[in-house]
C-alpha cells in the first residue's frame, strides 16, 4: 500500500510543478504580464503581452535581468493588449528571472522568465569553447594549427639527426 502511494505521489509532484512553471506572473497592482514561454532554454524567442496598458497601448519592455536588455511592446489585434518579443542570450544562465514592462501610462507590470538548459524536446548541447586561458590544439586557424604542427615536426626531425650523430662520434 505504501508503495503504490509513493509511485502515485512523485508524478503528481511533477505535474503539480511543470504547472506552476506556465502560469503567468501577476504584478502587484492588478495587471499581469504574461510570458511565452515562461521556461526557455538559451537562445530561445520569447513572446511578452499585457493588456494592462489598455485599448493602443505601448510599453517599454526590461529584460535586462537575464541579459535580453530592452524591448518595445506595440499594440496588438489581440484584445487590446500590447505584444513584445526578445531573445534570451545564448550566455543565459539557469535561474529565474523578472521580465518588467512599463506602459506610456506608468502602469508597471511584472512577470518571471525561467530558464533551463534542457527543454521539452531534450538536452540542449553546449556552444563554443571552454575559456580556460590555455588555448587549444585545433585554434579558429587552420593555417596557423599547420605552421606549428611542422615546426614541431622540423624540430623533432633536427633533434633526432643531432643526437644520432653525437652517437656516432661525428661530433656537433
Amino acid at each position: 500500500m505504501r508503495r503504490t502511494a509513493r509511485l502515485l505521489i512523485g508524478p503528481a509532484l511533477t505535474v503539480a510543478t511543470a504547472g506552476s512553471l506556465t502560469a503567468p506572473a501577476y504584478g502587484a497592482d492588478g495587471g499581469h504580464l504574461e510570458v511565452f514561454p515562461s521556461t526557455a532554454v538559451p537562445g530561445g524567442d520569447v513572446t511578452v503581452n499585457t493588456a494592462a496598458c489598455g485599448d493602443g497601448g505601448t510599453a517599454e519592455g526590461d529584460a535586462t535581468a537575464v541579459g535580453a536588455g530592452h524591448f518595445t511592446l506595440a499594440p496588438s489585434t489581440h484584445e487590446g493588449e500590447a505584444i513584445g518579443q526578445f531573445r534570451v542570450p545564448p550566455s543565459a544562465q539557469p535561474g529565474t528571472y523578472e521580465i518588467v514592462a512599463k506602459c506610456t501610462g506608468g502602469r508597471e507590470v511584472r512577470g518571471d522568465l525561467v530558464v533551463v538548459l534542457e527543454s521539452a524536446r531534450g538536452y540542449v548541447h553546449p556552444r563554443g569553447s571552454v575559456n580556460t586561458g590555455v588555448g587549444g590544439a585545433l585554434g579558429p586557424d587552420p593555417v596557423q594549427t599547420a605552421a606549428g604542427v611542422a615546426a614541431l615536426a622540423v624540430a623533432a626531425a633536427g633533434g633526432t639527426w643531432l643526437l644520432h650523430r653525437r652517437a656516432r662520434g661525428d661530433g656537433i
